[in-house]
């Protein structure tokens, strides 16, 4: 039985929400021009789960890798904004549910000024390339610790790092990351 639009108190104020899914289950967001996203398949068996990270024949990525480290987020915290200048990163989300968001701020870019939120974590594991010049946070949304691993494309220069980083809250990125809980 269909309800009419009349009968439902508030839905003069509410706004209809737009398809964020094509119907093979695809995203529909336009990416940043290089970046890439390769969805992670999990195997489970009666001893735990395997999930394979990187493997270097999947074509996924042309730098080397060369240097690994492992990141935590608690629960309604931020890592970013950060960008590089002349490294790219590969994000491996795997714990917890953690939104990226992405911001290319490459102004001789075709992509330049558009936005990216992904959503990862244990329920849909990913590798995410991320070019150099593009400003990259990762938010904790859940409940619990969530974690990644970076595979960037050059080791980190403790002398001289090319990390670059602006305030959760800034007036270049038009998007507004959460405060922590």
């Amino acid at each position: 039985m269909e309800t009419a639009a009349a009968d439902i108190d508030g839905l003069d104020e509410a706004r209809k929400d737009a398809a964020r899914v094509a119907p093979d289950g695809s995203g529909l967001q336009a990416p940043i021009a290089g970046v890439e996203v390769r969805r992670a398949r999990t195997h489970a068996d009666e001893r735990g789960t395997l999930t394979e990270i990187y493997d270097e024949r999947w074509g996924f990525s042309d730098d080397p890798l060369v240097y690994a480290y492992f990141v935590t987020v608690r629960p309604g915290h931020v890592r970013g904004w950060a960008m590089h200048l002349e490294q790219n990163d590969r994000l491996f989300l795997h714990t917890g549910v953690l939104r990226v968001v992405l911001y290319d701020g490459r102004t001789d870019s075709d992509t330049y000024g558009r936005l990216n939120v992904f959503h990862f974590g244990e329920h849909d594991r990913a590798l995410v390339r991320i070019p150099a010049g593009v400003w990259h946070a990762v938010e904790n949304v859940g409940e619990r610790e969530g974690a990644f691993v970076n595979l960037p494309s050059q080791p980190y220069r403790h002398d001289d790092p090319d990390k670059y980083r602006l305030p959760p809250d800034n007036d270049v990125i038009p998007y507004r990351l959460q405060q922590p809980r």
